[in-house]
């Protein structure tokens, strides 16, 4: 992995704030231009949001576009709990997380009744109470503290791009894209944004998205359903298949769902590393402290499959 990979990895794993964005913007154009990138930039788009993605090449142009998101989470005191091929199981996981905010808010609003106050004071406190902790929660998904540990989501998806930019041949750089995505925690605004001003790249061009990366052994890679008949399935098939202990799954759409800033391409692709289960394929850990597993080789395999797809297309 390259210095500035490492560097990324040890000093920018926290990138929610504006002033930390801006600081982490700086950064990376900078180590892009040094390697030969000279129209590395940020581009500012959105209308009700303002998102800054950072871009290197021509998306309108390029044969594929290669993304992930820079912008980090606040800290939670539970995972977000993907299941990509059991969509069953992942929304009864958000079920739960919803039952849990409205539990916690209740019994703290039942506390309220504990006071010695009027029949008429007491509800009035307590369905403040109710409604102030459920704001308080939503809010602080958002705009809570920063997450300081943050290697699988998404350091791991921003270091598998600069590694493959740095190492993509002079012969291919103005036929691929990077984009380094703004606001994806937030919603996926930076994608969205992006979609909207690229508009023939959104319908037409190849993009490949890599979010959470690095922690698992079964990398998955999910082609839009009209995709699978293509031979450009076949190609990324070839490009993205992993070598040594490592495996990969290339289901559609259809069979499976994985929710990253690719959503709003006609042409884009998912590509996240996982574990498995007895429930199937499953991504723990990220949005917590313990977000800190970081596998290189996963890194390797994913920057491997860009230089692989770049020479195919």
């Amino acid at each position: 992995m390259q210095t500035v990979s490492r560097e990324v990895l040890a000093r920018w794993q926290v990138r929610k704030t504006k002033k930390q964005k801006r600081a982490f913007e700086a950064f990376l154009l900078r180590a892009l231009r040094e390697a030969g990138y000279a129209d590395a930039r940020a581009e500012e788009c959105g209308a009700l949001l303002k998102n800054r993605n950072l871009i290197v090449g021509n998306p309108d142009t390029a044969k594929v576009i290669f993304t992930a998101h820079y912008d980090t989470c606040a800290v939670l005191p539970v995972p977000n709990y993907i299941t990509p091929t059991n969509l069953l199981v992942w929304i009864f996981y958000q079920l739960l997380l919803v039952l849990g905010m409205f539990l916690c808010a209740t019994v703290l609003a039942a506390l309220i009744w504990l006071l010695p106050l009027s029949e008429a004071a007491l509800f009035g406190a307590s369905t403040l109470m109710f409604v102030a902790v459920l704001c308080f929660m939503c809010v602080w998904m958002i705009a809570g503290k920063a997450n300081k540990h943050t290697a699988n989501d998404n350091t791991s998806g921003v270091v598998a791009l600069l590694e493959a930019a740095l190492a993509m041949p002079e012969e291919r750089r103005k036929e691929v894209a990077f984009v380094w995505f703004d606001n994806e925690e937030s919603g996926l605004f930076g994608s969205s944004a992006f979609a909207a001003k690229h508009r023939e790249a959104a319908r037409n061009t190849l993009l490949v998205n890599f979010d959470c990366v690095s922690d698992g052994d079964t990398f998955l890679v999910v082609l839009p359903h009209r995709m699978k008949e293509e031979p450009l399935a076949d190609i990324l098939r070839a490009s993205f298949m992993p070598r040594g202990a490592k495996q990969a799954l290339f289901p559609t759409t259809r069979k499976a769902f994985y929710p990253s800033d690719q959503l709003h391409f006609k042409r884009g692709v998912g590509v996240a590393a996982l574990k498995r289960g007895k429930l199937g394929l499953y991504l723990d850990r990220i949005h917590t402290r313990e977000d800190t597993m970081f596998d290189e080789q996963n890194i390797n395999c994913c920057a491997d499959g860009m230089l692989r797809l770049a020479d195919r297309l």
